[in-house]
Formats: structure tokens, C-alpha cells, sequence
């Protein structure tokens, strides 16, 4: 059971984002071979590492918490157990034993799971900015399926992907949705119409079709300061509260959520040099790699780089702004916070993890 919150500090960095794609809990608790305690290693400890431009192959040995908060066995309150959580802002907190072995450990679910509306008021922040879901695409990666229906309304689940989206960003109050239409449009109103909602929405519409950065210019006069832009097929789970102040206390233009991805090469590669003379193979090596997720912070600012009633795609806005010398930077979150169901197998992935993962 806790296996899978564990590691080692031998263990690299790389090791330990597998880890923490699988556990769910934005947490490693670091321990020695007799399970003691020795720290603990968080999302944003890495996230910090990374930004830091060092190797994933590093060990985890410099980059962890030494000075964890714990508790001890049979010797706690759930009130002491709140109130830590509260005031450290910690994503959960070992249980130990007498000789400092971890037994247990308790998060923000299970402390507020009797009195779940003290999660919501403790837990989440509201983040006083809008939120723009580009739905115009065709989908044509999705087809046939989207040659009957719009991509935002695959059913993954029991709702469409859509509605997913917007429930993320609603456990941060997000109050303020625009969504922005073309092919299909007719049916998403439609859907959006016969829904009970807590929150605004309005729907922008492309005359034509604008890609992935184009349709932002009609949102000239409904737009102050800061916003984050969503694609219509990722649903991407990352601390968005904590997203906004990086963000904004950078000064950043654009800021990219970025996921960090592994591939592994299901065969042995060969190195090799001029004239084909082998120096050795490398048997199913691993890749890590810095992929965009679709989901952005932007500053209003960066619509004077967007022309009017012209396609125009994401990658051509970043090409134009780092052309301007503004400010881009990216935020990274681990393999198991971005779910993509942008094509068929993804798709079916996502489907599976969404019913199996809740607690993601």
C-alpha cells in the first residue's frame, strides 16, 4: 500500500516522476532500506529542479525536504492534523512509529473526509481570472466520431470532455468562461443551454476558422489583465492557484503548463560511429521529455501580436513573442496530471484512467 509513496534517495529524479505520475498525491515520502522516515519530496521540489535546467538522472539526494513535518503513532488529533495541513500548505503528512518508520500517512482527503466542505473552504483558492476553452477545431484526429459530434462533447465517462475541463477549473471558483465555437457550434450551445450552471458562460463565434490562437482577438474588449486558455481535448490537473503566481510574480507574457513525458525505446539502439563502426547498444533506453499540454497563462497584452480574421495558431503566436523579446516560461507537472484525448488510443486511455483514477 505505500509502496507507491515511497522512494529511495539513491533513486533519481527521473525515478521519482514516474512515481509521482502514479501515486496521485504530489508527494514521495523518502526513506531508508528499514522504512524510516528521512523526508520528503513534493511536485514542486521537482518542478523547482527542473526550471533549474539540471539532469533527471540526477539523484534525488540534494533536491529533497530533510526537515519534514510528522506525527507520531497513536499520538495525534485530527484538529493538530488540520491545522498543519492549513497553515504548512503541505500535501499530506507522515505517520511514525517510535523507531521513526512510516506506518501511514494523512492528506487533505482523508483529514476532511467527514466534513468535506472544510476541504473546499481550506484546500482551493479562488483564482480571479477567466478562462477561455478554444471549441471551434474540427477534430478531425477524432474522426469519425467527431464527423456526428463535436470534439467537447466526447463522452469520456459519464460527461463530456468538455464539462470535465470546466470542473477543474471551477474547484479554483473560476466564475468567468468563454468558449469559443465554429464547426458544430449549434450543438454545443445547445448542450450548454439544458445544463444547470453555477458560473458565466458566453460563446465567442469565429466566422471563420482561426486555429488555436486566432479566435483570442474577438476577446479584445472582454479581457483584463491575465487568462488562461484551454484546448478543448486535454484535461490537465495541476495546482492552478499555484500556476497564476508563478506566472504573474515573473512577469511572464505567456506562461505554457508543460508535462514531462517518458518514452521508452522498445528496442536495443546502437551507437555507432563513421563508417558504421559500432561502439555499443543501448538496450530499451528511456526519454524524458518537456511536452506542451494546450493549456496557457497569457497577459492580455500579447493580443496586439494576434492579426484580425486570420488563422493563426499558438506556435506562430510564441514564434512572434519571443520575436518581441517578451517574456515566455513554462510550468511543468508530471506525466499523470495531463490526460489527452485528442486521438483514439488517448482517448481510450483517458477514458480508463478518468474511471479508475479519482483520486488523480
Amino acid at each position: 500500500m505505500l509502496n507507491k509513496y515511497q522512494i529511495r534517495e539513491h533513486e533519481t529524479v527521473q525515478e521519482a516522476l514516474k512515481k509521482l505520475s502514479l501515486n496521485g498525491k504530489k508527494v514521495l515520502l523518502v526513506v531508508d532500506s528499514e522504512n524510516r522516515l528521512l523526508g520528503t519530496l513534493s511536485d514542486g521540489d521537482i518542478r523547482t529542479f527542473i526550471l533549474s535546467g539540471q539532469s533527471l538522472r540526477l539523484r534525488i539526494t540534494e533536491i529533497y525536504n530533510k526537515n519534514p513535518i510528522s506525527l507520531k503513532q497513536e499520538n495525534y488529533s485530527l484538529n493538530e492534523v488540520r491545522h498543519l495541513l492549513v497553515t504548512n500548505v503541505i500535501e499530506l503528512i507522515p505517520i511514525v512509529d517510535e523507531h521513526n518508520k512510516v506506518v501511514d500517512f494523512v492528506s487533505w482527503d482523508k483529514a476532511f473526509s467527514e466534513e468535506p466542505h472544510l476541504l473546499q473552504k481550506n484546500f482551493k483558492h479562488k483564482i480571479h481570472v477567466p478562462v477561455i476553452i478554444m471549441a471551434g477545431g474540427k477534430g478531425t484526429r477524432l474522426e469519425p466520431f467527431t464527423k456526428v459530434f463535436p470534439k467537447p462533447l466526447i463522452p469520456v465517462g459519464e460527461k463530456p470532455v468538455v464539462e470535465i475541463i470546466i470542473e477543474e477549473f471551477r474547484k479554483y471558483q473560476v466564475n468567468d468562461f468563454f468558449m469559443t465555437l465554429n464547426y458544430k457550434g449549434d450543438m454545443i450551445v445547445s448542450y450548454f443551454n439544458s445544463v444547470e450552471k453555477e458560473y458565466n458562460l458566453k460563446f465567442v463565434w469565429e466566422k471563420e476558422f482561426l486555429g488555436t490562437a486566432g479566435s483570442l482577438k474577438l476577446l479584445s474588449h472582454d479581457l483584463r489583465g491575465d487568462f488562461i486558455v484551454s484546448n478543448c481535448d486535454i484535461i490537465v490537473k495541476a495546482n492552478f492557484e499555484d500556476v497564476i503566481k508563478f506566472h504573474k510574480s515573473n512577469g511572464s507574457a505567456l506562461t505554457i503548463i508543460s508535462s514531462m513525458q517518458s518514452y521508452k525505446i522498445p528496442y536495443g539502439v546502437i551507437r555507432f560511429k563513421k563508417g558504421g563502426k559500432v561502439q555499443g547498444i543501448q538496450e530499451k533506453p528511456e526519454y524524458t521529455f518537456t511536452i506542451n499540454t494546450g493549456v496557457y497563462v497569457l497577459n492580455k497584452r500579447i493580443l496586439k501580436y494576434i492579426p484580425s480574421d486570420t488563422p493563426f495558431d499558438m506556435p506562430n503566436l510564441i514564434d512572434v513573442l519571443l520575436e518581441k523579446n517578451e517574456k515566455i516560461l513554462m510550468y511543468p507537472i508530471n506525466e499523470g496530471a495531463y490526460i489527452d484525448i485528442g486521438q483514439w488510443d488517448e482517448f481510450q486511455k483517458a477514458a480508463k484512467k478518468l474511471s479508475l483514477g479519482k483520486e488523480n
